[in-house]
């Protein structure tokens, strides 16, 4: 008799054996995330004295970090979680604490600095997109796993938030190196207790196929066709949303309104996401998540342009609430169809590239809009980076070759007794 899959339910996913220890884990890891940048950024400037040599260190260990991700994820592929993870968070550990006592020394030359950033960038652990990967073994159907990914993408939400809130509460007491030897602490920390987690045995090495394409994010050239919608989707919502923090300040800005307002925009766009994200996953939805991405995409560029005719405060926080609805969504729903897309033993890779995606996305919007407002009058400028978001819609999905059919991410792969690879 075959076992009933539980409820979909947020409850049901934690419930599963070993997924609140694992995922809790990986959370304390990915703290670091949101500590890490505020607290080097304060580290510099007190050190360096120079905004310019911040924002450029800052800059190089960012950059390292996003360019050098899919090529972390291929060895967390090839060689398994623990054996490419562990070294990752002890090396990106140790140099954040070299960059801390670096930090406490001034007149340290800023290639110096922009040298440990570069490494410590370079050995960022992809704790996110291994725990996705460890969700799609763990789960046994894509339900739960949609649920599972709408949960993580909240918590990370959140922890984007509160971290530069617990640096804060750092620096009030001890300088802001303490801040960086925080972040060390928590991801080192962190992720010795993700690897060691009875579900992280779940994500084997990927076994080496004839054919198998060398290119760091892709398992041939299927897949490849296959990962372009969810890659292009998740970038195009990178650039609009970073595209939004510097159109609501000059939104504040020619309106006479104070930093409280901007804040408090800001605060909706996340509020909406968080909501958005949480729905998203608890709807039982009918349509494949290939042709519900399009539509979250579409709905954030409209709300976003929307948001470039707001005729005052109010309207604006509601406008760029219903554009956080869609956020969390599209890129959770970015992520399913990458997992979807992934061949057995490329879904850390698959799972990075939508990650690269946003991250690279989110620098280009900044970049962009950054000449665009000072050219352009502000609703152009919404109407702009909401078209961004809308075009993506128009990316046509395709199904990586000989995927049509599969089934849950957990039934596919069976332990060596023929039970499922749940633990």
């Amino acid at each position: 008799m075959s076992t009933p899959t539980p409820r979909p339910s947020y409850a049901a996913v934690l419930r599963v054996p070993h997924a609140r220890r694992t995922f809790a884990a990986a959370l304390v890891g990915r703290l670091s995330y949101g500590t890490v940048s505020l607290a080097l950024m304060l580290s510099l400037t007190r050190s360096t004295g120079s905004y310019a040599v911040a924002g450029t260190v800052l800059a190089v260990f960012g950059g390292t970090g996003v360019l050098l991700s899919p090529y972390r994820a291929a060895l967390v592929d090839r060689h398994g979680l623990r054996r490419a993870v562990t070294p990752m968070a002890l090396l990106y550990g140790g140099l954040l604490c070299a960059l801390a006592e670096l930090c406490r020394h001034p007149g340290v030359p800023g290639a110096v600095l922009a040298g440990a950033a570069a490494l410590a960038g370079a050995c960022t652990p992809p704790l996110g997109s291994t725990m996705r990967a460890v969700w799609a073994e763990l789960l046994p159907d894509r339900h739960l796993l949609q649920r599972a990914y709408s949960l993580d993408g909240v918590a990370e939400e959140l922890l984007l938030v509160s971290g530069p809130l617990l640096v804060g509460a750092v620096v009030a007491v001890a300088p802001p190196a303490a801040g960086l030897v925080l972040s060390a602490f928590l991801v080192v920390v962190g992720t010795l207790a993700f690897v060691t987690s009875p579900a992280a045995a779940l994500l084997r090495p990927a076994e080496r196929e004839k054919g198998d394409a060398p290119a760091p994010g892709s398992g041939g050239t299927g897949q490849g066709r296959a990962l372009v919608q969810p890659v292009v989707v998740a970038a195009c919502v990178g650039v609009s949303v970073s595209a939004v923090d510097l159109l609501v300040v000059a939104y504040a800005g020619e309106r006479g309104l104070g930093d409280g307002a901007v804040a408090w925009v800001l605060a909706a766009l996340s509020v909406g996401s968080a909501v958005g994200g949480l729905v998203n996953g608890a709807v039982a939805w009918s349509s494949p998540t290939r042709a519900r991405l399009p539509f979250f995409a579409a709905g954030l560029g409209v709300c976003l342009a929307a948001a470039g005719l707001a005729p005052g405060l109010g309207t604006l926080v509601l406008a760029v609430t219903c554009a956080g609805l869609f956020v969390a969504p599209a890129l959770t729903t970015s992520y399913l169809v990458a997992d979807e897309s992934a061949a057995p033993g490329f879904r850390v890779r698959a799972g990075t590239w939508c990650n690269t995606a946003v991250n690279a996305g989110m620098s280009a919007g900044a970049a962009a809009v950054g000449l665009l407002v000072e050219r352009l009058p502000l609703p152009v400028c919404f109407a702009v980076s909401g078209a961004v978001a809308a075009v993506a819609a128009l990316v046509p999905g395709r199904r990586r070759r000989g995927a049509a059919g599969r089934p849950g991410p957990v039934s596919r792969r069976r332990s060596p007794s023929g039970a499922s690879g749940r633990p």
